[in-house]
């Protein structure tokens, strides 16, 4: 009980840090919503009659955990919230064990937190389907890229898609990704938890994965546009390397926070994820609609040149005429 105040009182603090909390004109509150989360003894989870989460593949309810994969060569498994999420400002807070016989680097694959509009569909992203509207934050223990130095795995990264980006594994999807660090999270013998914070439009997210009830900076990316409406879930796959993946709690706490009337228009309702300054295929910037008064000057002017066209049309008509008389006479 003592870590875990800790742990709530770290979080506090990380608000602060944020700028979410503290004095001012300026507060958050925080709610746990349990229509959203998933924890111990995890009853109902996977029933067909009752219940808020549902199971995919070979994802198993366990005692301590829900196992979306076993430490098993081509498994995928998958929870999913039956509920969609309506919250403008939310924190996802993650308590999960990654574990496995096999040494560095022969290991894999990882697991996906996912915000998404589908729900239920398996896929090759980490167990689910690409091309997926939303938001997905990856862990990755496995680098497929083997000419790449820099990076060290595992890695946590995160991805926002409009529907038309197609996750890259050849490369870890590193074309779409919108940041990520370092987490070295496997074989443990402390808690690993992660923090996804979307509050307005930043996403953030931070890994405690050290046992010592500190968070350390993942992800921060401003100006995030995630529509309301969508599902929470977590997935997870092995191919020709395997891991446990086990999910111990899944919480979601729903953040009031104030507004001043600018943010208030900043933040308006959206209907497709996108990221602001980041160009995906298919997302445009919408043509600004034309005022009245240039409507008119077009329609004006077009019907101007319109009858200039067909005087000098007459005229030119009139004296080839001309010319034609004076040839026959």
């Amino acid at each position: 009980m003592a870590a875990a105040g800790r742990w709530r009182a770290g979080l506090a603090l990380l608000a602060v840090a944020l700028g979410l909390g503290g004095t001012g004109a300026e507060q958050t509150e925080e709610h746990l919503k349990r229509e959203h989360s998933l924890s111990k003894p995890y009853q109902g989870v996977g029933s067909a009659s009752s219940g808020l989460w549902d199971l995919l593949g070979n994802a198993m309810v366990m005692t301590q955990f829900i196992r979306l994969t076993p430490d098993v060569q081509s498994k995928q498994g998958a929870v999913w919230n039956r509920v969609p999420c309506y919250l403008r400002d939310w924190e996802m807070q993650v308590h999960f064990k990654i574990h496995g016989q096999g040494k560095k680097n022969l290991n894999g694959d990882g697991f996906a937190i996912w915000y998404t509009k589908d729900r239920m569909q398996p896929g090759p992203v980490f167990g689910s389907k690409d091309n997926f509207l939303g938001l997905g934050v990856f862990v990755d223990t496995y680098p497929n890229e083997e000419k790449q130095q820099e990076r060290v795995f595992p890695y946590i990264s995160a991805m926002v898609n409009n529907g038309s980006l197609t996750y890259d594994h050849d490369r870890d999807g590193r074309p779409t990704e919108l940041g990520g660090c370092t987490a070295m999270v496997r074989n443990l013998n402390h808690d690993t938890f992660l923090v996804i914070r979307y509050v307005k439009r930043r996403l953030t997210v931070l890994i405690d994965i050290d046992g010592k009830h500190e968070w350390r900076d993942c992800i921060d990316v401003p100006g995030v546009h995630l529509p309301r409406g969508y599902y929470f879930g977590t997935s997870s796959v092995t191919g020709d390397l395997s891991d446990n993946h086990d999910i111990i709690s899944l919480k979601l706490y729903q953040l009031t926070v104030e507004r001043t009337p600018e943010e208030e228009k900043r933040d308006r309702e959206v209907f497709l994820p996108m990221v602001d300054n980041l160009k995906l295929p298919g997302m445009e910037a919408p043509l600004e609609p034309m005022s009245g008064l240039a409507l008119f000057l077009i329609v004006f002017f077009s019907l101007v040149a319109i009858v200039f066209a067909i005087v000098i049309g007459i005229i030119i008509y009139n004296k080839w005429q001309e010319q034609s008389r004076k040839h026959f006479y």
